[in-house]
């Protein structure tokens, strides 16, 4: 698979809420676009929402004039288009090297598993309430810095409910990390 990057690699955009579940609180995807069928199938099975997108995001340099470089100063660009709307973009300027990576995977993600039921009956074969936690994580450079965010508005995706109050840090951060099961937390299928 590494040595085949279409099939290995991916890029996805998600937007992360905090949320509180039988009085615990958990990070919960509402909304995420990848570039690729395997990465959206997957998701579909540990519960993310994910949907396909066509993302583009600047490429660090370490020589030449072609891109920007990590360090402060370092200006990054991204994009989010599904079904020909552009839907997000952002820009990012490094400012500082960071002690920490954010808050996106800082807690275990909250999941709901669903499939209808064939019948139309209003009942779901699968209905679970999962979380999920990554093992092997490792985190390399991370930055925080000033960040833009503009959202357009969608024939189909309910933006306006995600309007940001408040804009706190942005950050940029490598990590790698590995999934493998959960924790069914509530489950109501057919039987």
């Amino acid at each position: 698979e590494l040595l085949d990057p279409v099939r290995a690699q991916y890029k996805e955009v998600f937007f992360v809420v905090r949320c509180k579940y039988q009085g615990k609180i958990y990070s919960r995807c509402i909304y995420i676009w990848v570039d690729k069928d395997f990465s959206a199938a997957r998701g579909q099975f540990q519960g993310y929402p994910k949907k396909i997108g066509s993302i583009h995001l600047t490429r660090s340099t370490t020589v030449g004039k072609a891109g920007p470089r990590l360090q402060p100063g370092g200006i990054f660009g991204a994009t989010l288009a599904a079904y020909d709307h552009r839907l997000v973009q952002a820009k990012f300027t490094i400012e500082a090297e960071s002690d920490h990576a954010g808050f996106v995977n800082a807690l275990p993600m909250l999941h709901n598993r669903w499939m209808p039921a064939i019948e139309c009956n209003g009942k779901d074969s699968l209905n679970e309430v999962v979380t999920m936690s990554g093992f092997d994580a490792e985190i390399g450079l991370t930055f925080k810095g000033s960040f833009e965010l503009e959202l357009f508005s969608s024939p189909v995706e309910e933006f306006h409910l995600l309007e940001p109050e408040e804009l706190i840090q942005g950050y940029y951060r490598q990590v790698g990390v590995s999934w493998k099961g959960g924790t069914t937390l509530a489950r109501e299928n057919l039987t």
